[in-house]
């Protein structure tokens, strides 16, 4: 059970940081799925520039990449969310068993952001009294609404956004002529880069230019890698 949502006081221009949980896992997918399906149809074309192989190799990329995205984000964020509970029911646990030290506690935590003692004192038992359990998740720990963990909208976003953007590479080896594989994987892929950048900080309220060169320069650069080794040792990567 997560704390109670709160009503906004400006419910026509929302925080982006609402969008926190699943833009960063949709970030994530999208992101792993354009540059390591990428790199591993570089690395195979540098070695071997077979479009069977290119194919079957960015295929079966992006399958056990979506599987591996979705079970990883899963398994890690149900991590998360079995800490959060577990907090949860210590917290309680003391709210019962010392009410008054709890209470005494969340005012210390007040009083040392700024609030004056007899204001600290004042707003704790006005929270304790409407819902205590929650101010103690919220201001003890830093577990909110907002923040809180939820394992399968993580798991369904990061799969999805993998395979929808890891099938562009994949397209875009198949269409291409055997011997521009390369070339024009790389310029799909750091175009897809450019504009999952500048889409994610869009979302999130941040700025698209930054956002963008820094999703291109690291996607650049596992590419390089990957290619120089098929290059290097003439294997499937």
């Amino acid at each position: 059970m997560s704390p109670a949502p709160q009503p906004s006081a400006h419910a026509d221009d929302p925080h982006f940081m609402t969008r926190s949980n699943w833009l960063r896992a949709a970030v994530l997918g999208a992101n792993d799925g354009i540059v390591s399906v990428s790199s591993i149809i570089v690395g195979v074309a540098a070695a071997d520039p077979d479009p069977r192989a290119i194919a079957i190799a960015g295929v079966a990329g992006l399958a056990a990449g979506a599987m591996s995205m979705a079970a990883g984000e899963y398994v890690s964020v149900s991590s998360q969310s079995d800490t959060e509970r577990a907090d949860m029911a210590r917290e309680a646990e003391a709210l019962q068993a010392d009410p008054q030290g709890e209470m005494d506690e969340l005012a210390e935590i007040y009083e040392a952001r700024g609030l004056s003692a007899e204001t600290a004192a004042q707003v704790a038992r006005e929270l304790h009294a409407h819902d205590a359990l929650s101010a103690h998740m919220r201001d003890e720990i830093g577990v909110t609404e907002v923040s809180s963990a939820n394992p399968l909208q993580a798991a369904f976003a990061s799969g999805v956004t993998f395979s929808v953007a890891a099938i562009w590479p994949v397209l875009a080896a198949i269409l291409a002529p055997s011997e521009l594989v390369i070339p024009v994987v790389l310029v799909v892929t750091l175009l897809l880069l450019a504009v999952l950048g500048a889409l994610g900080a869009r979302a999130g309220g941040a700025p698209m230019g930054r956002a963008a060169l820094r999703v291109v320069l690291w996607g650049a650069f596992a590419m390089v890698v990957t290619a120089a080794v098929g290059a290097l040792f003439g294997v499937a990567v």
